[in-house]
C-alpha cells in the first residue's frame, strides 16, 4: 500500500515537474491556427470596369482581333505569303496579350500585383497594337491576292487599329493624369516635411 502511494507520489511530481520544463521551455507548442493562404480568394467581376470605356474598348478590341486572326487563318493560298504571315502574328498576339490584359482588370487582378505600373503597360500594349495592325494592314492590303479572306482581313485590320488608336489617345490622358496626381502629392508632401523641419529648427534653443 506504501508503495502504490509512493509511485503516485512520485508520478505526480514527475508530471509537476514536466508541466515546469514545458512552461519555461522556448519550444511551446503553438494553439494559435494555421490560416492557409488563398491568393485566389479575393477575385471578383468588376462589372463597373466591362461598363466603362476602357472595358468596352478592350472588348471591342479583342473580338475584331479574333475576326481578322480567323479570316487571315482561312487563306488556303498565297504567294508571296510575307504579309499574310506578318497579319497573322500581328492579329494573334493582340489578341492575346489584350484578352490577358482585359481578363486581368475585369477580374480586379492587377490591385494585387503593386509593382506593376498598369496604366503605362495598358498604354504600351494599345500603342503597340495601333501601329504594328496599322502597318500588317497596309502590308497585306498591297500583297494580297483580292481574294475574299485577304479583303476581310484587311477591312478587320483597319477597324481594329483605329479602335486601338482611340484607347490609345484614351490611355495616353490617363496615364497624364495620373502622373501628374503623383508629382503634385509627392511635391506636397516634400514641402510638409519641409516645414516641419524648419519649425524644429526654429523651436531648438540656441547652442550659443
Amino acid at each position: 500500500m506504501r508503495n502504490s502511494v509512493e509511485a503516485e507520489g512520485f508520478d505526480g511530481e514527475a508530471s509537476n515537474t514536466s508541466m515546469i520544463s514545458g512552461a519555461s521551455s522556448p519550444y511551446q507548442p503553438t494553439t494559435e491556427p494555421v490560416h492557409s493562404r488563398n491568393v485566389l480568394g479575393g477575385i471578383r467581376c468588376d462589372f463597373e470596369y466591362l461598363k466603362s470605356q476602357f472595358g468596352i474598348l478592350k472588348a471591342v478590341e479583342v473580338a475584331l482581333a479574333l475576326i481578322a486572326f480567323i479570316c487571315i487563318e482561312t487563306i488556303m493560298l498565297c504567294l508571296p505569303c510575307g504579309g499574310v504571315y506578318f497579319f497573322e502574328f500581328v492579329s494573334c498576339s493582340a489578341f492575346v496579350i489584350t484578352g490577358v490584359l482585359l481578363l486581368i482588370f475585369s477580374l480586379s487582378l492587377h490591385t494585387k500585383v503593386h509593382h506593376v505600373n498598369w496604366s503605362l503597360t495598358d498604354l504600351v500594349n494599345t500603342a503597340a497594337s495601333t501601329f504594328f495592325f496599322f502597318l500588317a494592314s497596309v502590308v497585306l492590303a498591297a500583297l494580297n491576292h483580292k481574294s475574299g479572306a485577304e479583303i476581310a482581313a484587311v477591312i478587320f485590320g483597319f477597324l481594329v487599329t483605329c479602335v486601338y488608336a482611340v484607347n490609345t489617345f484614351l490611355a495616353v490622358k490617363r496615364w497624364r493624369m495620373g502622373d501628374g496626381c503623383s508629382v503634385a502629392v509627392q511635391t506636397s508632401e516634400y514641402m510638409r516635411a519641409r516645414t516641419a523641419s524648419r519649425g524644429e529648427m526654429e523651436a531648438r534653443p540656441d547652442l550659443a
